[in-house]
């Protein structure tokens, strides 16, 4: 009975180490190391590649014109969205803080960095720039140009364009003329002038 006794104890005993042994957890289960080779797949690389079409969670930039500047392969010769009083408004704040030290507050391209001996950029208000569409600009400050260095990884795509907004205001208010102004302001600017 003993020898009967001993074989129902190391049984269950038995049982449990053999199911011990294949346990396998979550941080311990197969795997490649990065760029590892593989047997599995045909191209031996265990890193595979992504399938075509796949978007990074939150990098799904759908809209050619907000996102390039460009509309079927030109500049774009619009803004990709309304431009109001906030948009002008935060792209003033961002031209004050990216644009101003090159080119100055007022696009004359006098900026505080010309003045120390930088090589002076070319005014906005050149007639060739205040011809050029606003996806001319975009990918300027996007790509760079000249001596002017990709501001992409410092501005946001939706402050590039605001930026681009208040140059615009910016080339105009140097070039306006009586006709610009609305009928209504135009008879109080007539009455302060001298």
């Amino acid at each position: 009975m003993s020898a009967r006794r001993g074989l129902c104890l190391l049984l269950p005993l038995g049982l449990l180490a053999a199911v011990a042994g294949c346990r396998q957890d979550m941080h311990d289960q197969p795997r490649y190391e990065p760029l590892q080779e593989s047997d599995f797949f045909g191209d031996q690389r265990s890193a595979r590649p992504l399938v075509e079409g796949t978007v990074a969670r939150g990098h799904l930039d759908d809209d050619e014109q907000l996102y390039t500047g460009m509309v079927d392969g030109d500049p774009a010769p619009t803004f990709p969205f309304e431009v109001t009083a906030e948009v002008l408004a935060r792209g003033r704040e961002r031209f004050e803080i990216f644009c101003t030290p090159c080119h100055g507050r007022t696009g004359w391209g006098d900026g505080m960095v010309v003045r120390r001996g930088f090589k002076r950029p070319p005014s906005f208000h050149e007639e060739r720039l205040r011809n050029e569409p606003p996806g001319y600009f975009f990918g300027v400050i996007t790509q760079g140009f000249g001596a002017m260095s990709s501001y992409a990884a410092q501005v946001p795509v939706r402050d590039r364009w605001a930026i681009i907004a208040y140059l615009r205001a910016l080339q105009l208010s140097q070039h306006a003329t009586l006709e610009d102004v609305p009928p209504e302001a135009r008879a109080k600017l007539l009455e302060a002038a001298p």
